[in-house]
């Protein structure tokens, strides 16, 4: 993580450098409390309303949760945003198997729902910005598209288990981890109906449209109003982006989506560096810090439960 972090602030001091750092510095000067206060807590409204789509996810698989347990795990989670490819935050399966007594795959189908839910809400926002305010975000549909490939691939159980049955048959190797996640895929037909898949997008939605909502007023706070949904489809495509790089957190491979896109927008660096910046400290290092002050909370709670048990 600190390395991750160094990484991320020298990509940026070069780049500030590379500008000029008497504009960089104007530009964040800017920004006063009230507004990195506000860029926070419209971060803080995606999260919990994640939160709140985890706990629909729990209740539906049945899992004896309550709401303020499973806010607790998902948050917790964000301590490990920046492993590659999010893996780490597999982390709130290990506190569910302590609390529940539940194993890794009658769990497994919730992690994958909110991955898959989280793509397909993206993927929306990111088609309706293309479609109000194309501009340079052509290239954004095919990524829309893959994404919802993605999410629909996955609420898919039969679909999901013959990839699994196919794979192995390949490789045939590991047998009884292929069984495991054939049975994990088999139980995501619960989550199939239109009374889960419905709220759960447009719970993710609305959070996603707050954190794009956030880049918006940032863009405007430092002169360099694009438009509403140009400024959403543009984080959004970028956070897409830095996913698919497989990179711990998409660090290095959003950032430089935001900047180019941007650029393309006629917006210049000096301002786009230090924008960039300043959304991702406030939506991916803010995930990360809430998870830091969370993640202990959730591990020692975990193993007070009666079901509570050490993973060897």
């Amino acid at each position: 993580m600190a390395g991750l972090a160094l990484l991320f602030l020298a990509g940026l001091i070069a780049l500030a450098a590379a500008t000029g750092w008497e504009e960089t510095v104007a530009q964040i000067a800017r920004l006063t409390l009230w507004q990195g206060a506000l860029l926070l807590a419209l971060s803080l409204v995606n999260y919990l309303f994640r939160g709140l789509r985890w706990h629909l996810f729990a209740r539906r698989l049945g899992l004896p949760t309550g709401l303020a347990q499973d806010i607790r795990h998902f948050l917790g989670g964000f301590a490990m945003v920046v492993t590659p490819g999010r893996v780490g935050e597999l982390v709130r399966m290990r506190w569910l198997k302590r609390e529940t007594g539940w194993n890794y795959e009658r769990t497994a189908p919730l992690a994958l729902m909110d991955r898959a839910s989280d793509l397909a809400a993206m993927a929306i926002i990111l088609a309706l910005s293309v479609a109000i305010a194309a501009g340079g975000m052509g290239s954004a549909l095919p990524v829309a598209g893959l994404a919802l490939l993605a999410a629909w691939t996955a609420t898919h159980p039969r679909l999901l288990a013959a990839i699994v049955t196919r794979i192995y048959r390949l490789t045939g190797r590991f047998p009884r981890l292929f069984a495991r996640v054939r049975i994990a895929a088999r139980s995501l037909g619960r989550f199939t109906n239109a009374a889960t898949i419905l709220p759960a997008i447009a719970l993710g939605v609305t959070g996603w449209l707050a954190e794009g909502y956030a880049f918006h007023l940032l863009l405007g706070w430092m002169g360099a109003d694009i438009g509403l949904w140009k400024a959403i489809g543009i984080f959004v495509f970028a956070t897409l982006a830095g996913g698919l790089t497989g990179a711990p957190g998409g660090v290095g491979g959003a950032e430089a989506a935001m900047i180019a896109l941007l650029a393309l927008d006629g917006v210049p660096m000096e301002t786009s560096v230090p924008a960039t910046a300043i959304i991702r400290v406030t939506t991916l290092w803010f995930a990360l810090g809430l998870g830091l002050l969370v993640f202990p909370f959730a591990e020692r709670l975990s193993l007070r439960k009666p079901n509570a048990l050490e993973i060897r």
